[in-house]
């Protein structure tokens, strides 16, 4: 296997701990768990789920075109929700990223995010001879 190459991108916002936006480990991309932070100012957007899950999917979209893939490579998404009632906000969002050939999933509820958000989603990714 070759080397992990470490991706970060000012597209997408800054790490808030010890950790990378992106990780690529031969051909798989492991993207971190992102959150509705706008990158330019680290400010969480706050106005409903729907604008909170689509602000999350721009920033894992940042990170994935920053490491050369798309939303068409990721093979497994992992979400994590604060209250299961916004679930079908959420995955309705969720389809408008994801439009054919869907990876595999899981939703989880959690009692607490970070920074008391209401949606993470991390990724991963993989294409032949990344």
């Amino acid at each position: 296997m070759s080397e992990k190459k470490i991706f970060n991108t000012d597209a997408a916002p800054k790490a808030i701990g010890p950790y990378n936006q992106a990780v690529q480990a031969g051909d798989t991309l492991y993207v971190s768990g992102q959150i509705a932070f706008l990158p330019e100012t680290m400010q969480l957007v706050a106005t409903g789920i729907a604008d909170e899950t689509h602000q999350v999917l721009k920033n894992v979209s940042a990170i994935l075109e920053h490491a050369s893939y798309s939303f068409n490579d990721v093979v497994k998404t992992s979400i994590f929700i604060s209250n299961m009632d916004d679930f079908a906000t959420i995955n309705d969002v969720y389809a408008q990223y994801f439009v054919e050939n869907q990876p595999a999933r899981e939703t989880v509820a959690v009692k607490t995010l970070p920074k008391n958000v209401n949606v993470e989603i991390s990724v991963i990714a993989w294409k032949k001879g990344s």
